[in-house]
């Protein structure tokens, strides 16, 4: 018999599907708001401009959290529009609490795998931006294998990106940050825009936990490369 597994669609998740608690507030705000703001998982490309209803730069968003960072930088800078995309329910209904609440109309939803919607939504050559601000660290040794940022990630990534488009990871661990910048380093097609970390630029708004941080003298790395023209 002939094993027809395919193995390309089996990936180690960065990830724990734990989903904590829901509050009415934003179980009510994925009730009413994801059917206009989110867009269903589907294994095949997704029309970025027809699914913001312009043509506009493109920024994929990797784990937003809570989403408050998300929308700060969506209302500052409504000439791009932002494909968010986070696996938490409470962090879906609190980003479309915003949305609704600040009147944001250049947020659309995802709420799937990252790897999937990558390989499968996201067409080449599409995206002039990609955030990834505070990905889970998996600090224990023997879990850093789970961790997003590794080369063949960062080749899809730079696969979906358009000639000079951007990555920006942004870390409070360390052992992590240099673990991407290495692995950003290592890949052909990409330049860095500053000599290893780069400021903070200023459309990343500082977390109110990573300001508490700051405080306590725990740092934060930047890292911001861009893809090389053809």
């Amino acid at each position: 018999m002939t094993d027809t597994t395919d193995f390309s669609r089996r990936h180690i998740r960065s990830f724990v599907l734990r989903q904590g608690r829901v509050s009415p507030a934003q179980q009510r705000a994925v009730d009413t708001l994801l059917p206009r703001f989110g867009i269903p998982y589907a294994a095949h490309p997704l029309d970025l401009d027809q699914a913001f209803g312009r043509a506009a730069p493109k920024i994929l968003e990797i784990g937003f959290g809570m989403g408050d960072s998300t929308a700060t930088v969506a209302l500052a800078h409504p000439e791009n529009d932002y494909l968010a995309l986070e696996v938490h329910t409470p962090g879906v209904g609190n980003l479309l609490k915003l949305i609704d609440a600040q009147q944001i109309g250049n947020i659309r939803i995802i709420q799937h795998d990252a790897v999937e919607v990558l390989h499968d939504m996201i067409g080449d050559a599409t995206l002039d931006g990609v955030h990834i601000f505070f990905p889970d660290p998996w600090h224990k040794a023997r879990h850093n294998k789970r961790r997003l940022i590794q080369s063949p990630f960062v080749a899809q990534l730079v696969q979906k990106l358009k000639p000079g488009g951007y990555i920006h990871v942004a870390t409070d661990w360390q052992n992590y940050a240099e673990q991407v910048l290495r692995v950003l380093s290592e890949e052909s097609s990409l330049e860095n825009t500053a000599t290893d970390y780069a400021p903070r630029p200023d459309y990343r708004p500082l977390t109110k936990f990573e300001q508490r941080g700051l405080r306590l003298g725990h740092g934060v790395w930047d890292l911001v490369f861009r893809k090389k023209p053809d």
